[in-house]
């Protein structure tokens, strides 16, 4: 089993790394051999999470600042892994903007259309990045964060859930483009997670009650519940999926 998810000799960039969901599939794609790029958009947590992996893995972690809305940062972060470890086999496209909580009627357009590029378009400027030399190579994995948002309606976080719908439709898309040259695109619909991106939602102990209860497994998630998928997904062991989406959510869609 170990070989089937042995990540030994690639090289990943993971979006959102500071902290949370992205954080942890860092963490996990080092244990299990990968050199890993962190990145958000601060400087300092990225560097801190590069240490914190270096320390138990000697080398497999640098740390890139990128804002996602800026395809100069994104091409920079891209640059710079392939200078620090030669080339990109896996890409996770985690980090994501939601400047609105409420119904679709009260939504400005400027805070509609930072949703839709940092969420979508920014996913396909940084997959066109670093898929040419995945084509040459005969070999990639892609893998988008989504959300079941972009499973349901919802009445509150409206255009984020489009947002999620569409990387997901954005996975089967390049999944039609790229396969035929070994390159994996797919993505993970995490349920709710406890993270900071989330927190208004499970921060106290009555609405972590009230946010698992529908849950049948009657617990939030935890960032390395969706760890464990991205590493099947950029591993050996998901080497036959493609253009799929992973639901990870406890049961809640079920």
């Amino acid at each position: 089993m170990g070989e089937l998810f042995d990540l030994t000799g690639k090289v990943a960039i993971i979006t959102g790394s500071s902290r949370g969901i992205g954080k942890a599939i860092a963490e996990r794609m080092a244990e299990h051999g990968a050199k890993v790029t962190i990145s958000s958009r601060k400087a300092g947590p990225c560097d801190e999470v590069a240490a914190e992996i270096n320390a138990r893995h000697p080398g497999a972690a640098i740390a890139v600042p990128a804002n996602i809305s800026s395809k100069d940062d994104l091409q920079n972060l891209v640059d710079e892994t392939r200078k620090a470890f030669g080339k990109v086999d896996i890409l996770v496209c985690n980090a994501a903007s939601n400047p609105y909580y409420g119904p679709m009627s009260g939504i400005a357009d400027d805070q509609f259309r930072k949703i839709l590029e940092n969420n979508v378009i920014a996913n396909n400027w940084l997959i066109n990045m670093v898929a040419p030399e995945m084509r040459e190579r005969k070999d990639g994995s892609i893998v988008i964060i989504s959300s079941i948002g972009g499973l349901r309606g919802t009445s509150v976080i409206g255009a984020y859930a489009i947002s999620k719908a569409a990387d997901m439709q954005l996975a089967r898309n390049l999944a039609q483009e790229l396969s035929p040259d070994n390159i994996r695109v797919n993505c993970i619909a995490p349920g709710l997670v406890k993270t900071d991106f989330a927190k208004a939602l499970w921060d106290t102990p009555e609405g972590e009650k009230r946010a698992s209860s529908g849950t049948p497994l009657r617990r939030l998630g935890e960032p390395d519940d969706i760890a464990g998928g991205a590493v099947f997904l950029a591993s050996k062991a998901g080497g036959w999926m493609t253009g799929q989406t992973i639901v990870i959510d406890g049961g809640s869609t079920s």
